[in-house]
């Protein structure tokens, strides 16, 4: 399953950081920087779906997604077209990205950014905060009980919110039980590949009136599908292939937002 393979890679490479950082040192750093942008709040707007644009070079199904992969153009399209906010893959195996990706489109632009990658260990919340993260991706299916409840505190405790990711009722009652009021709906099923937008307006039938803050992920291509997931109440929506593969960036920027409502027709 590819889940596995991606988990078996980022356990290797955490226990590398382990070896190369002191967690006592990231957190002391961490602490001393200026306060996170408020990445709930610039995605959570009364009346629309906000649009998360994702910095994304590959994925493991498809293969190279971005020809003229440039980090810092992305985040300036991105911004310059109606972004509410700008999530930067980090993975670097299966995914083509770097931490590094991150803490230059934090140099390069001042909206909120969300690091996506395959978190498990207290090092990289710390070194999410230290790249310049306003919010990290945790996914539940990648995680214990456990370590999702304490991952989500420690992320409090440093000022990252953290965007909650389920796939499946399951899985959505164990983010809710774990306090997570931020949540990711994955259209994509992580074992498979396959992706589903039904997902998202299933497991919006649990979620809805409960305050908490629904992002739709994967399988967003068109201004009809934002416009669909603004009719069940869905806050935002995380978009990435779309986006990287479309012949004009910009122009699909300003679609997704304008059927989310974002911008005037």
């Amino acid at each position: 399953m590819i889940l596995d393979r991606i988990l078996e890679v980022k356990r290797s490479e955490v226990q590398g950081l382990l070896e190369r950082f002191r967690v006592s040192e990231m957190a002391r750093e961490a602490a001393q920087l200026p306060p996170a942008r408020d990445f709930r709040r610039a995605i959570d707007q009364p009346g629309r779906v906000s649009l998360i644009a994702e910095i994304k070079k590959q994925s493991p199904s498809k293969g190279l997604l971005c020809r003229f992969f440039d980090p810092c153009r992305l985040a300036r399209i991105y911004r310059d077209h109606g972004a509410a906010a700008v999530s930067v893959l980090t993975d670097r195996t299966f995914f083509g990205g770097k931490g590094e990706y991150l803490a230059q489109v934090r140099q390069e632009v001042d909206l909120p950014l969300l690091r996506k990658d395959f978190i498990l260990d207290p090092v990289q919340i710390y070194e999410s905060r230290l790249l310049g993260a306003d919010a990290v991706l945790l996914i539940v299916a990648a995680l214990s009980r456990e370590s999702l409840s304490r991952l989500l505190e420690l992320c409090r405790e440093v000022g990252l919110q953290a965007l909650v990711e389920v796939h499946s009722e399951e899985e959505l009652e164990r983010a809710i039980k774990a306090g997570a009021d931020l949540i990711g709906i994955n259209n994509r099923n992580l074992q498979t590949f396959e992706t589903e937008l039904q997902t998202t307006l299933r497991l919006m039938e649990v979620v809805k009136e409960s305050g908490i803050t629904v992002v739709s992920e994967s399988g967003i291509h068109h201004f009809r599908d934002m416009s669909l997931l603004k009719a069940v109440g869905v806050q935002a929506a995380l978009v990435g292939e779309a986006l990287v593969t479309a012949p004009d960036i910009g122009l699909k920027v300003q679609e997704l937002a304008k059927g989310g409502g974002a911008l005037a027709l």
